[in-house]
């Protein structure tokens, strides 16, 4: 059926108005890989004939415009969403000019990806498969073949770990070559014959002949209004009494008959290119899965796991590992191999930029990120690999799912809150696995308020340890009750939704050790060439600005808020400047200078040191992950906060004459 003069993607076409529609069902991460593949301005596009707008941006390094289409169940669907994911291929509005269709797939739910792939399929216009989400049904045991489906469906298919930005720039250099997909679809005679006669009427002319007939035998109104705009309104009628008297005396409704074909079609191709691996009969660890989601088992045994998960990240990656690498690759060889090759530039300005201990390029940027936050994220991948793919991980958000709505979370919100206690940057990142703005803002708010991570945590432990008891009860209970009730707050002040707890609970199972090292040796490199020239760019800012007497002048700004509104020593400035570069410098400073304080101003110091602001690579990660206008608002917030619960405390403690000795 229909008449292609080329199976390939017409480049000629392309002009900084040609048009790829992004499509597929809901929740496939159609948003998500949207953002990762466009830069600059998005611009909202509102449908002729619909009250749903369409975001659109442009493709990173391509003259393509990307539309992000509402998700959909089939075409064939009535509301809303579905006739704005065919009217922007219909060219109901012209501007857009689709030239191609990316199709986003769910890797845990082929076949009803695959059925929204084989109607868009008979548009007839190029597109291309993505397989999103391969890291989650590789978690669940599906594995994909996707070689034998790109044979099948005659495209390319392309798989993709949309949320880490794994396999886009594949995806994005994939487009030129995109294809007219092939034909599967075996409809009744009667359908058949019913398509030749649409086809042999609107002839060459009209590009979308089949999946217009299939559009008007299914009763589709737009496809009825995009038929009058551009024939007339006697084909119009011509086209819909030809659809009713093949329709006559049908027992099935054409929509449902045609969506069954769709789906069935998608059922054979899943067992041709799918395989499930079964679930580990272990009589065991079935039960085990049970005990995790029980209250009464569960939470015990989520506080153990917890406990692990912070001596592997926290203390074997935030400190040993991380320790080790600096003192014998870094401090060791490569800093003073970049000191000796740069000493023989003559300009001191030069060589302080690119060697300065505090702020250089390479010591803050570049040893920075692979030697503090590559071994922390890497453990932070394989932990997180093993919860995964063992199951646990569902288990634990199905627990904890009730408490973390009353903070407009769901359960899946306890990872990034938990990964918050061994680094914040690396829990900011994980907050990618939250479904709504809502979600991530207020996890991301609740971790800049006051989640101490490993290096704060343990000076915590040093120095608390030397106080009366109820110094580390102050503490630790303002921090755990300011981030309930912060979370309360800002469920009720931050517009948006909180996303239902809706997964799928796989079986609990022994995870594959070389399938989590492979994914986290992915994961951690994607996350680092992207990461990189960031830190490099924030090291040059910050050097520049201390080198302007910027540092030096806000010590002198803050002193009167330091000394006089939450009563700490004049040194405490020092702290706080070297806790915002980076708060390992600044437990270090703190436990340095701890002679010069009372357990008072101690215990002041350590909870603002908390609340103040992230460190400079959560900041930058905090920018990068929520944008410019809600990272100000989060850094606003948490620093007027930490200056008043320092401001509090302090006068608490004096009039009520609290030593904590």
């Amino acid at each position: 059926m229909g008449k292609k003069t080329s199976n390939r993607f017409d480049n000629s076409c392309v002009n900084p108005h040609t048009g790829i529609a992004v499509v597929g069902n809901m929740n496939v991460g159609k948003t998500t890989l949207f953002e990762r593949m466009c830069k600059g301005k998005t611009e909202s596009l509102n449908i002729p004939g619909n009250t749903v707008s369409v975001s659109s941006a442009k493709i990173k390094g391509t003259d393509y415009v990307a539309y992000d289409t509402p998700g959909i169940y089939s075409i064939f669907s009535t509301n809303e969403d579905a006739q704005i994911s065919r009217n922007i291929i219909l060219q109901a509005n012209g501007s857009c000019n689709i030239q191609g269709v990316i199709v986003v797939a769910d890797a845990k739910n082929m076949k009803r990806s695959l059925a929204i792939a084989l109607q868009y399929a008979e548009f007839g216009i190029p597109m291309m498969l993505d397989v999103n989400m391969i890291d989650e049904s590789a978690s669940l045991g599906i594995q994909i073949n996707t070689r034998s489906l790109s044979t099948l469906l005659g495209i390319n298919v392309v798989k993709t770990i949309a949320r880490d930005g794994i396999g886009v720039q594949k995806l994005i250099s994939g487009i030129s070559e995109m294809k007219i997909a092939n034909s599967l679809i075996e409809y009744p005679d009667w359908i058949r014959d019913y398509l030749t006669v649409i086809e042999d009427i609107l002839q060459t002319e009209e590009p979308y002949s089949k999946v217009i007939g299939i559009l008007l035998l299914s009763g589709d109104p737009g496809v009825e209004k995009y038929i009058e705009n551009r024939f007339g309104s006697g084909m119009l009628m011509q086209l819909k009494n030809l659809a009713a008297n093949y329709n006559k005396g049908k027992n099935t409704d054409a929509a449902i008959l045609l969506t069954n074909l769709f789906y069935k079609k998608a059922e054979k191709i899943v067992a041709e290119i799918q395989t499930d691996e079964p679930p580990l009969k272990s009589p065991f660890i079935a039960k085990f899965g049970d005990w995790c989601t029980s209250f009464r088992t569960g939470i015990p045994i989520a506080m153990i796991i917890l406990l692990f998960l912070y001596l592997f990240i926290g203390s074997f990656g935030a400190s040993f590992l991380v320790d080790n690498i600096n003192n014998t690759i870094f401090k060791g060889i490569l800093i003073p191999a970049a000191q000796k090759l740069i000493s023989p530039i003559p300009n001191a300005f030069i060589r302080d930029m690119i060697i300065d201990p505090d702020f250089g390029i390479l010591p803050a940027g570049v040893f920075l990120a692979l030697g503090l936050v590559l071994p922390v994220l890497f453990c932070f991948y394989i932990a997180f690999g093993v919860l995964e793919d063992s199951g646990y991980l569902a288990r634990l958000s199905i627990l904890l799912d009730k408490v973390f709505q009353k903070m407009g979370l769901n359960g899946k919100g306890v990872i990034p809150l938990v990964m918050g206690f061994s680094c914040v940057t690396m829990a900011i990142l994980t907050t990618r696995m939250l479904d709504t703005n809502k979600e991530k803002n207020i996890a991301t708010f609740l971790l800049i308020l006051g989640m101490p991570c490993a290096p704060l945590l343990a000076v915590m432990f040093i120095i608390l340890g030397k106080m009366h008891i109820s110094a580390s009860i102050t503490v630790f209970g303002i921090i755990f009750t300011q981030i309930f009730i912060a979370g309360i707050l800002a469920n009720k002040i931050l517009p948006g939704r909180r996303s239902p707890l809706l997964m799928i609970l796989p079986s609990m199972r022994l995870p594959k050790p070389d399938q989590i090292v492979k994914s986290a040796v992915t994961k951690t490199y994607f996350f680092m060439k992207e990461a990189i020239p960031v830190f490099i760019f924030a090291s040059f800012l910050v050097f520049i600005f201390d080198r302007m007497g910027g540092l030096a002048m806000l010590e002198y700004i803050f002193k009167p808020i330091t000394s006089d509104l939450m009563g700490l020593p004049e040194k405490s400035v020092q702290v706080f400047i070297k806790t915002i570069i980076r708060r390992e410098s600044g437990a270090t400073e703190i436990e340095h200078l701890s002679y010069s304080y009372t357990n008072v101003q101690l215990v002041i110091n350590l909870l603002v040191m908390t609340s103040l602001s992230p460190c400079i690579n959560a900041t930058i990660i905090l920018f990068k992950e929520r944008g410019t206008k809600a990272a100000v608002s989060i850094l606003c917030a948490v620093m007027t906060y930490a200056v008043l619960i320092g401001t509090v405390l302090n006068y608490v403690c004096r009039s009520f004459k609290i030593t904590f000795t």
